[in-house]
């Protein structure tokens, strides 16, 4: 999509109505939405709520405890949050266990995500998409469904992560969901940055634990040469 036709685009996406990112893991953030943030931050404002703590990527090192690998991640999310415009003030960390939200009181975190939205007076709500092949975003999908049925006062959108990267029909199958496409644009250094700032994930960190998570090769140059896909939340 020409950025020309940003114009468009609803106001959320141009950064005129302040937002919020809920990202399962940290990196989800950057990845599905940095571009996103990045024009909200240099307008309106926005507010990431990372879920989880991040702890779960690399079970077999010793070195990197889940309490130490936890705090990384933390710092590494801020981080990518500064290099996208914003600041430690502009996140909301939950801490749960990470590959473990399933067994989180779906209702109790709705109601903590609503407090965090209506306080920061947001109307604009991104979501990771259902169709990610992964428990914790679709927790957080579900979770965020049943705050949309409380709040119909506010706009959800779905964001794709893995099934962007998994699904080989992906357009076919999110075509009936009428995408919005942002390209990232002269945001795309921003981008790059921030999604860089997750070391931990890039193979950067963690050296005891061979069979630990990495991002897959080609993953992050997909996310920053394509543009970044929303859609109303079904």
């Amino acid at each position: 999509m020409n950025i020309a036709h940003l114009p468009l685009l609803p106001d959320a996406f141009q950064g005129h109505e302040k937002l919020v990112v809920l990202a399962p893991h940290p990196d989800d953030e950057s990845l599905g939405c940095g571009a996103l943030l990045a024009r909200a931050f240099r307008g309106a404002g926005a507010h990431v709520v990372c879920l989880t703590d991040g702890s779960a990527s690399h079970p077999g090192s010793s070195v990197w405890t889940p309490k130490r690998l936890a705090a990384l991640r933390r710092a590494e999310l801020t981080q990518a949050i500064e290099h996208l415009g914003g600041s430690a003030h502009d996140l909301t960390w939950l801490g749960m266990a990470d590959s473990r939200l399933c067994q989180a009181d779906e209702t109790t975190v709705a109601a903590r995500l609503e407090l965090v939205i209506e306080t920061l007076g947001a109307r604009h709500v991104f979501v990771p998409a259902a169709e990610d092949q992964h428990a914790d975003h679709q927790v957080t999908a579900r979770i965020a469904t049943g705050l949309r049925d409380r709040r119909p006062d506010w706009t959800f959108y779905s964001y794709p992560v893995w099934c962007r990267w998994h699904d080989p029909q992906f357009e076919q199958t999110v075509a009936h969901r009428a995408p919005i496409y942002l390209p990232p644009g002269d945001l795309t250094g921003k981008k790059h940055a921030a999604i860089h700032a997750h070391r931990t994930q890039l193979g950067q960190v963690v050296t005891d634990d061979p069979s630990g998570f990495t991002l897959p090769p080609g993953f992050v140059e997909k996310f920053l040469t394509e543009d970044e896909i929303f859609w109303r939340m079904p």
